[in-house]
C-alpha cells in the first residue's frame, strides 16, 4: 500500500468522523425529544386514569407504549452512531500504524 493511498485514506476517514459528529449531535437531540415526549405521554396517562397506584402505573405505561417504542429506537440509532465513530477512529489509528512501520521499514 502507497503512502498516498493512506493519506486517502485518512483523510475519508477524518471527514466521515465529522458527519459522525454531526450525527451524534442530532441522534442525542433526537434522544432528548423522545424522552421528552416519553415521559409527558407517561404522565399525562397517570393523571387521568383511576385506581390503585399499580393499576394507574399499568395503564399509563400501556398508553406511552408507542412513545416508549420511538425513545428505544431513537437510543438505538444514537448507539449506533457512537459505535461507528469508534470504529473510525480505530481505523485512523491501525493506518496511523501502518504510515510508522512503513517509514521503520525504509
Amino acid at each position: 500500500m502507497l503512502v498516498q493511498d493512506i493519506q486517502a485514506q485518512i483523510a475519508e476517514l477524518i471527514q466521515e468522523n465529522s458527519r459522525g459528529t454531526n450525527a451524534l449531535f442530532e441522534a442525542e437531540r433526537a434522544l432528548a425529544e423522545a424522552e421528552y415526549h416519553l415521559d409527558i405521554t407517561e404522565q399525562k396517562a397517570y393523571i387521568k386514569t383511576h385506581g390503585t397506584v399499580a393499576d394507574r402505573t399499568a395503564l399509563a405505561r400501556l398508553e406511552a407504549a408507542e412513545a416508549r417504542l420511538e425513545r428505544d429506537l431513537r437510543k438505538a440509532e444514537f448507539n449506533r452512531i457512537k459505535q461507528k465513530i469508534k470504529s473510525i477512529e480505530t481505523a485512523l489509528m491501525a493506518l496511523g500504524t501502518q504510515v510508522k512501520l512503513m517509514n521503520v521499514e525504509r
